[in-house]
């Protein structure tokens, strides 16, 4: 099967170096190009690709919004969208998480590092493996508390967290500790099959599009703190 991939960046010649590196890949095609985040939306509607590569910051539409277009549409269900940042901290980077985006990527990795978010995000899977991700999370999560304490959480839904069995909360907790679906179930003693089937229901139940929502939902809802809380 062939990822289609969708380039959004303001840069033309970051774009070009792009689709060069992604078209190189036996397993990869770019069907598209935007400068800006309404072109982004415009073309994940018309070239329904697999994955779009999306530059956090771009004049006029910027990629939060095209995430949020993109994610809103039900028709687009289906595509994952991965953040492309320049630094390392971004006010941005949690809210396109809640937005429905897979993760983010540092425009300083490395081709095989994009190449491999590219699979991993097709797959249904989180970018939120580094330690540095998971901090930073939290960190904005704990700011946002810090700042809005009564609000704090509010963005997860209490019925449908309650909705959740106590293994799926158990699950739910170690997934936003960044554990992987193994780790998982060697802490648990089940099968990985056993865990993701877990991971699917609690997805389900809060109507998280993957993996990624889940880790901040950890957070938001409180299941999960930050550390040194």
């Amino acid at each position: 099967m062939t990822i289609r991939v969708l380039l959004a960046d303001d840069q033309a010649l970051l774009r070009s170096a792009f689709r060069v590196l992604v078209d190189s890949e036996p397993d990869m095609e770019v069907v598209g190009e935007a400068a800006d985040g309404a072109q982004a939306a415009a073309l994940a509607r018309s070239e329904r690709p697999d994955v779009v590569l999306m530059d956090i910051r771009m004049p006029g539409t910027d990629g939060l919004a095209a995430t949020r277009a993109i994610t809103a549409d039900p028709d687009l269900a289906a595509v994952r969208i991965v953040m492309l940042t320049t630094f390392e901290v971004d006010e941005y980077v949690v809210e396109s998480l809640r937005a429905g985006a897979s993760g983010f990527l540092g425009k300083g990795a490395e081709p095989e590092e994009l190449l491999a978010a590219v699979r991993i995000a097709h797959a249904g899977e989180a970018l939120l493996s580094p330690a540095a991700t998971k901090g930073l999370i939290a960190s904005f999560l704990a700011q946002s508390a810090a700042t809005d304490p009564a609000g704090a959480g509010v963005r997860v839904d209490a019925g449908r967290l309650a909705a959740l069995t106590a293994r799926e909360r158990e699950v739910l907790v170690l997934v936003g500790g960044g554990l992987s679906n193994d780790e998982i179930a060697d802490r648990l003693d089940v099968s990985p099959l056993t865990v993701k089937t877990h991971v699917n229901r609690a997805m389900a139940k809060l109507g998280a599009r993957d993996r990624a929502q889940l880790v901040v939902t950890a957070y938001e809802s409180g299941l999960v703190r930050p550390r040194g809380e």
